[in-house]
C-alpha cells in the first residue's frame, strides 16, 4: 500500500493528504510539523538563534514556541547554556522522545489515511497498477 494514489476515469491521479498536529484543550498548538522542524534545527545547530534564522523566524518566535510547548506538556525540552565552552542549546531526552513519538504517530496516521482512501474511493476510481 505504499503508493496511495488513485487514478479516476479522467486519468488524473488522486492523492489523500492530511496534516497531523497535537493541540491542548482543542485550541492551543502543542506540537506539529513546524515545531518538529524547529527542534530538529536546534539539534543540528546547537543554537536556538541559528535554528530560528535557518527557518526564517525570529528568535523570539522560536523561543515562544518552545516555551508554549514546554508549558502545555509540563516538561523541559531545551536546555540553554550561556557563555563558556558549552554556550548554546541542546534538546533534552524528553524532547527527543517527543520528536520520535510524533514522527511515528505521523507515519502511522498517514498509512491509516492511505488505507481508508483505498477503502472508500477504490471502488469508484481506477486504482493505479501498483495498488491492485
Amino acid at each position: 500500500m505504499g503508493d496511495s494514489r488513485i487514478r479516476p476515469m479522467s486519468g488524473k491521479t488522486l492523492h489523500p493528504r492530511s496534516k497531523i498536529w497535537i493541540e491542548a484543550d482543542g485550541q492551543n498548538m502543542v506540537f506539529g510539523g513546524g515545531r518538529l522542524s524547529l527542534f530538529q534545527a536546534i539539534a543540528e545547530y546547537g543554537s536556538i538563534n541559528r535554528a530560528a534564522a535557518e527557518l526564517g523566524m525570529s528568535y523570539r518566535a522560536a523561543w515562544g514556541k518552545i516555551t508554549a510547548t514546554e508549558k502545555h506538556l509540563g516538561i523541559k525540552l531545551v536546555d540553554k547554556y550561556m557563555g563558556g565552552t558549552r554556550s548554546g542549546s541542546e534538546l533534552t531526552p524528553e524532547a527527543k522522545k517527543l520528536m520520535d513519538a510524533y514522527q511515528q504517530f505521523k507515519r502511522e496516521s498517514i498509512n491509516a489515511v492511505d488505507q481508508l482512501f483505498y477503502k472508500h474511493f477504490g471502488s469508484i476510481c481506477k486504482l493505479p497498477e501498483s495498488a491492485q
